[in-house]
């Protein structure tokens, strides 16, 4: 799966993009555009980017659950090594390394609420100009097909890049704007 970044100027070709990536497959739950204009899009019946795409919630989440499984590891092996519990039963330490886990996946949301997606925060100037980011996640076998309807039909929309869809939570906010 991958996702291709396409930019255009105005809600009456992103609207024409939605109808036409329709005809090529493309599901509406495939399909997301970005734009501080979000009463155009209710008023064109568009699919808007939701706020897993607009805020770091998943990228923070994830960041969040690896440091609180590694916090959990670290509480389990101070309890053994200080004796303070004698042996801790392996369903107890993993319950321990889980309640961590959630914890930190939790606050890591909550974080990310407070900032921007990392992979959309390269588009921020254009957006802040009123331009639209029209989001399409395609599968392998299709992703020439909507290159090139996209190509063909929508000239003037850009591609500005190609993507996963998914989060990586190793790579942080600086690495991502130098990869860029």
């Amino acid at each position: 799966m991958k996702r291709l970044y396409y930019l255009t100027s105005n809600i009456d070709s992103a609207d024409l993009i939605s109808a036409d990536l329709h005809k090529e497959g493309v599901s509406d739950w495939r399909f997301h555009i970005m734009t501080k204009d979000e009463a155009g899009l209710y008023h064109h019946h568009l699919h808007g980017a939701t706020p897993f795409h607009r805020y770091d919630i998943i990228h923070r989440g994830e960041q969040g659950a690896l440091l609180g499984i590694t916090a959990g590891l670290i509480a389990n092996l101070v309890l053994l090594l200080t004796g303070m519990v004698d042996s801790l039963g392996l369903f107890t330490m993993l319950l321990l390394t889980t309640v961590f886990a959630m914890f930190g996946a939790w606050v890591g949301g909550l974080v990310g609420l407070a900032h921007d997606n990392y992979k959309i925060e390269r588009f921020k100037p254009e957006l802040a100009k009123g331009k639209y980011l029209v989001m399409v996640d395609v599968k392998k076998a299709e992703e020439e097909k909507v290159r090139v309807a996209m190509k063909r039909y929508h000239p003037e929309a850009t591609l500005l890049a190609a993507d996963s869809p998914f989060s990586n939570p190793f790579v942080n906010r600086i690495t991502a704007k130098a990869s860029n």
